[in-house]
């Protein structure tokens, strides 16, 4: 995979895809603090807001597309409508992502050396309230999971993320809902992406309701699809492995037939 070259005319472009739903009371602030030295655009994906949040986002600089019902459907348009971007940040729109970290998740990537950087807020520092010990123990429970399953270590499944958008879309994500995350941190390890994982910060939400972790519904839903996400792709996994092996099965014995024939 080519480098991301940082310097030049267009080159190592940055858009940040924030999907929402009901975030009136914090996204403008969100918005606006994007360091738009490392931005090129902000792209809200709302799904389906019953609030003021698309307008206040239009507000404070965004621009505001109409995803549909589905946290991973939102992330999916973001990611589709920011044409000519070479790196997509996902962020949420709670305002407890800290964007001043937006430039350590993109500059490994301009700099060519990774394709894909996920924040880890097990690793950094959470101000008090801002994550629920059942968030984090799942966090550090699917990273040990996908590690058996994968071969790479996560400790997280941080929304605040960037990765190379062609990388992204060649990824083949289907997932539209919370099992977004878990979905491409399973298909990148998987497409040998090289993957970086650094602490963030993590603060409380500065308002609204957490749609997962503020209320037992939220989170026994958000847990089921990302159950489920991570059983269809260790499937997928094992398929992957088990046809590698018989390629290498039959490349074997092809090879050892030529032997024979050559003596």
């Amino acid at each position: 995979m080519a480098a991301v070259d940082s310097e030049g005319s267009g080159a190592g472009r940055a858009v940040v895809v924030i999907p929402t739903l009901n975030e009136e009371a914090s996204i403008a602030d969100v918005v606006r603090g994007i360091p738009r030295d490392l931005i090129d655009r902000v792209i809200v994906a709302d799904g389906g807001s019953k609030d003021a949040t698309a307008a206040r986002a239009r507000t404070a600089g965004a621009e505001v597309i109409d995803a549909g019902a589905g946290y991973g459907r939102a992330c999916l348009a973001g990611a589709l409508a920011a044409q000519g971007a070479e790196i997509v940040v996902f962020m949420d729109g709670d305002g407890a992502d800290d964007p001043r970290a937006i430039e350590q998740l993109i500059a490994p990537i301009r700099a060519g050396r990774c394709d894909f950087v996920i924040g880890s807020r097990t690793r950094g520092e959470r101000e008090p309230g801002s994550i629920a010990w059942h968030q984090r123990a799942a966090g550090i429970l699917a990273g040990w999971a996908m590690r058996l399953v994968c071969g790479t270590r996560y400790s997280d499944m941080c929304a605040f993320r960037a990765i190379r958008r062609d990388a992204l879309l060649d990824l083949g994500m289907r997932e539209p809902t919370y099992g977004w995350n878990i979905e491409m941190q399973m298909r990148a390890a998987q497409a040998g992406l090289r993957i970086l994982e650094i602490p963030v910060a993590y603060r409380r939400r500065s308002g609204g309701h957490s749609k997962v972790a503020g209320s037992l519904r939220g989170t026994l839903r958000a847990g089921a699809r990302i159950i489920a996400t991570f059983a269809r792709l260790s499937f997928r996994s094992k398929q992957q492995l088990h046809r590698l092996r018989v390629e290498r099965g039959l490349s074997s014995a092809k090879q050892a037939e030529r032997d024979q024939r050559a003596r």
